[in-house]
């Protein structure tokens, strides 16, 4: 099921995820429809905090990118990073390299924009997979930069928290529009909702 995908402005973008306790049918679910969010919307990664849920859960598909390589380790064995996707992170944790490059990325939760944003260009990840599993991620390249971001996302930390200060005052005017756009939407939600429990 297609999920709504959260805006800038929407306060829960900004909300630290809780840990996941207890992977349920309704995790599971919540990841099969975050998969089908994230495919539909042409995207590469989408945190739980971006359809509105504060949770510790990332979903990933960096197979279609094919101009900006990465490699993969999963669990110490080397895999075709393709062959891997989706990969679902359930409580990651990242640890990250001295190195950074500074490289193109947008977001689902802000349409049209984009920045230069610098990142570790290797990384390691420890996480829970569907099964509760542990699992251990080696990356370096596109999908390293990806789940970098994903995982900021779960920490309430936003894409434009990273670009420079030129780069933020340049997109300031665009930036509050689609936050008073999406906070038009929220009033109107509430507004609807109150009607109906009246």
């Amino acid at each position: 099921m297609k999920l709504q995908i959260v805006q800038y402005g929407d306060p829960v973008l900004r909300a630290k995820g809780s840990q996941i306790e207890k992977i349920n049918d309704r995790i599971r679910e919540l990841a099969q429809n975050m998969i089908e969010t994230m495919h539909t919307a042409n995207g590469v990664g989408l945190a739980a905090q971006q359809i509105g849920e504060p949770i510790q859960l990332t979903v990933l598909d960096v197979s279609q990118v094919k101009d900006r390589p990465s490699t993969l380790k999963f669990n110490g064995q080397d895999v075709d990073p393709a062959t891997a996707m989706p990969l679902i992170l359930i409580n990651p944790t990242v640890d990250v390299s001295a190195e950074t490059e500074t490289g193109t990325e947008g977001c689902l939760s802000f349409p049209e924009i984009t920045g230069e944003i610098p990142r570790s260009t290797s990384i390691v990840v420890r996480a829970q997979d569907l099964d509760g599993n542990s699992i251990e991620i080696k990356t370096t390249g596109f999908l390293a930069r990806a789940i970098q971001h994903e995982v900021d996302h779960l920490n309430g930390i936003l894409f434009i928290d990273r670009m420079s200060s030129a780069a933020k005052i340049s997109l300031s005017s665009r930036l509050k529009r689609l936050q008073k756009e999406t906070q038009r939407g929220l009033k109107h939600r509430q507004r609807a909702v109150a009607e109906t429990t009246l």
